[in-house]
């Protein structure tokens, strides 16, 4: 398997404050370069089979407007798609309101400074529950992002992560998901968020992410 930590230093972070249809969100956003095409890249994003081998299954209308849905995950609608280029979804968690409150978007742009690569940027927009921003901060989202991107990653070059039932096991991805925690801690200090909050959210966010393994 790829370094892993080599992998997440890959990705840059940063944490904001915006909008969706609904009303005032909380965003996290990521970017990292991939090598290979944005063509091939659209691809394993949104090619079912490869979307499987790399994230989750996936069913249902993957057109625009349609409503698809992630096997044990998130779901919701596809709100904009421009092959190559730009991919735009509502991510629901549970029930939603008449409204988006919560949309992820996908850019892929060609890396002039690198032939044959495309340069990746994520945005998670949502409106997330006080008590569990709070609690959490970015890295309640932002540790899943920097795994489906670690996935992506390692498909493009030929490589798979272990077994989801190994997974939380596996010392190499527990490492990741611990680092992955303080990334996002770094992230929010870089937004101007208190530095004991942030203490507080990676703890909690590593807590989460990587439980106390049974003897």
């Amino acid at each position: 398997m790829k370094d892993l930590m080599q992998e997440l230093a890959m990705v840059d972070r940063s944490v904001g404050e915006g909008s969706v249809p609904a009303g005032p969100a909380q965003v996290v956003t990521l970017s990292r370069r991939y090598a290979t095409t944005p063509a091939q890249l659209w691809d394993a994003l949104t090619d079912p089979d490869r979307l499987s081998r790399w994230f989750l299954p996936v069913e249902g209308d993957l057109s625009l407007g349609g409503r698809y849905a992630f096997t044990g995950n998130a779901g919701g609608v596809i709100r904009a798609c421009e092959p190559h280029r730009r991919l735009l979804v509502t991510w629901e968690m549970g029930p939603t309101g008449p409204e988006d409150a919560s949309l992820v978007e996908v850019v892929l742009e060609e890396d002039a400074q690198a032939p044959g690569s495309t340069v990746l940027t994520l945005t998670h927009r949502a409106q997330t529950p006080p008590e569990m921003w709070d609690q959490f901060g970015p890295g309640a989202v932002g540790v899943g992002w920097d795994g489906a991107l670690l996935g992506l990653a390692l498909h493009v070059a030929g490589g798979e992560l272990p077994s989801v039932e190994d997974l939380d096991r596996d010392p190499a991805v527990r490492e990741f998901n611990v680092a992955s925690a303080r990334a996002w801690g770094e992230a929010q200090l870089g937004a101007g968020t208190d530095p004991e909050v942030v203490e507080a959210n990676v703890a909690a966010t590593t807590a989460f992410y990587v439980p106390p393994q049974d003897d």
